[in-house]
């Protein structure tokens, strides 16, 4: 089985020792991914002079799916690949505005999913975070 680990320097630095994306034989597991852009900065989080901050999670949402979106691309894939997606929220309470945007991306036919709310995320911006695997042949 051929395994391939994959940093992308068009996307967010992973945080820690770990790829974007690995493959292994026919499968693409995609690491946690939120909304944070290249430059440190985060698509659906703003802060006002005060330091008030307006975070959207329908942004971040989108954010994060054409992301994963663009890192299988990387590979040859596309989100209709797809097949297990893990969610993770830091409030369930943005769970109607999440489910409303993954499904522009994902109907019936997309990827078992299963969504969990956590007490934190790793920036006190992020909203959400999804991981995934995909199954694209070599």
């Amino acid at each position: 089985m051929a395994e391939q680990a994959t940093v992308l320097t068009d996307k967010a630095k992973p945080r820690g020792k770990y790829p974007h994306v690995k493959r292994a034989g026919d499968f693409l597991f995609v690491s946690g991914i939120s909304s944070r852009r290249p430059d440190g900065s985060f698509a659906g989080a703003s802060a006002d002079e005060m330091g008030n901050t307006d975070l959207d999670i329908r942004a971040q949402t989108r954010a994060v799916i054409e992301n994963i979106r663009d890192i299988l691309r990387s590979q040859g894939a596309e989100l209709s690949d797809l097949v297990d997606v893990t969610v993770f929220l830091a409030n369930i309470n943005d769970f109607k505005g999440y489910n409303e945007t993954y499904a522009e991306y994902f109907d019936f036919t997309g990827p078992a999913r299963t969504t969990v709310a956590v007490d934190q995320l790793p920036h006190p911006h992020i909203l959400v975070e999804i991981k995934g695997t995909a199954y694209r042949p070599a």
